[in-house]
């Protein structure tokens, strides 16, 4: 955790949970040495499971709270997922490639985190029937900022998306005010893989 705190990471309850979970659980077994050096690695469907400076920082722009109902688009390895479920947070995380949703029924903490509710489906429509949801993250770059999911927010909730296309993205931070406003800060610059529509598989 020393890396994350000289990269500038100082919400201890993130560096506390990153240091509770066992990075290689979550990868191949032929990454097992190198599974907790600071960089992205390949999953299957051509997905990539993010570097650990990454999901801190995404998860301490989020300000996550005790008692948080956080939706996630874009399981991937279930990391970051695990990480928020670490935090005690209730976690609603969205799938749309069908061998990676699958591959939650072998999960090795399902028993330890039933806050972690896994869900196949559409990112961009999110899980309008589970709503409203005190923060969004999304682990994908979007082209945009998905309509639907900011509807999802409880006024005064926060989403965390890398937006825009090509090769960089630009962290945001949006808060859904009272009136149905919105606004943004923007943050670092990222590389996500791309955030499609509609489910495959």
């Amino acid at each position: 955790m020393d890396v994350l705190r000289e990269k500038g990471i100082t919400d201890e309850q993130v560096l506390a949970a990153m240091n509770n979970i066992p990075r290689h659980f979550f990868l191949d077994s032929a990454f097992d040495e190198i599974a907790y050096e600071d960089r992205a690695f390949p999953i299957s469907q051509g997905q990539t499971i993010s570097q650990p400076y990454t999901v801190a920082y995404q998860t301490q722009l989020l300000q996550v709270r005790p008692y948080d109902k956080i939706l996630e688009i874009g399981t991937g390895s279930i990391y970051q997922a695990t990480v928020l479920a670490e935090m005690g947070v209730k976690v609603f995380t969205i799938e749309r490639q069908k061998l990676l949703f699958e591959k939650t029924r072998q999960y090795v903490f399902k028993h330890k985190y039933p806050n972690l509710k896994f869900f196949f489906g559409d990112g961009y429509e999110g899980l309008p029937t589970y709503a409203p949801f005190d923060k969004v993250i999304i682990t994908a770059a979007a082209p945009f900022i998905p309509p639907k999911l900011i509807a999802q927010l409880k006024p005064g909730g926060v989403m965390v998306i890398p937006v825009d296309e090509g090769e960089h993205q630009r962290m945001l931070r949006i808060t859904r005010h009272i009136d149905g406003t919105t606004s943004e800060e923007a943050f670092k610059n990222f590389s996500f893989v791309p955030m499609l529509s509609g489910r495959n598989g």
